[in-house]
């Protein structure tokens, strides 16, 4: 979780360097404690460990779909790339800040784009 890449890792530092902005130590110890108690450290890694295709090799995707691009995330999609692998992208937006853990850096951006992206699915 650490050192997951370098734009968390320094969020995630700069917690504990006393630094003011983004998340607080609180939130660091929380979200770690939430994997230590429930025993959910290695089920979340196993998707790292298992997979056997590309993350960036999507394809033909024909389910509704939408994607939030968050400019400190590893990988920051163009909206062509989007089009060609999920030709039903019913939403693409790109935000002013986040990054891999977005619902944990960013909630209030993740819950807007949740709800806007799948609102015309009601």
């Amino acid at each position: 979780m650490l050192d997951h890449d370098a734009a968390s890792l320094n969020l995630i530092s700069r917690a504990f360097a006393g630094q003011e902005g983004g998340l607080t130590r609180d939130d660091v110890l929380d979200n770690i404690t939430l994997f230590w108690l429930t025993k959910t450290a290695v089920s979340a890694a196993r998707l790292y460990a298992e997979n056997t295709t590309p993350f960036f090799g999507a394809r033909g995707v024909t389910l509704p779909v939408a994607a939030s691009v968050f400019p400190d995330e590893m990988y920051r999609a163009p909206k062509s790339w989007a089009e060609q692998a999920y030709p039903n992208l019913i939403h693409f937006n790109r935000l002013p800040a986040g990054g891999h853990f977005a619902a944990w850096e960013q909630p209030g951006h993740m819950v807007d784009e949740l709800r806007t992206g799948l609102r015309s699915l009601r």
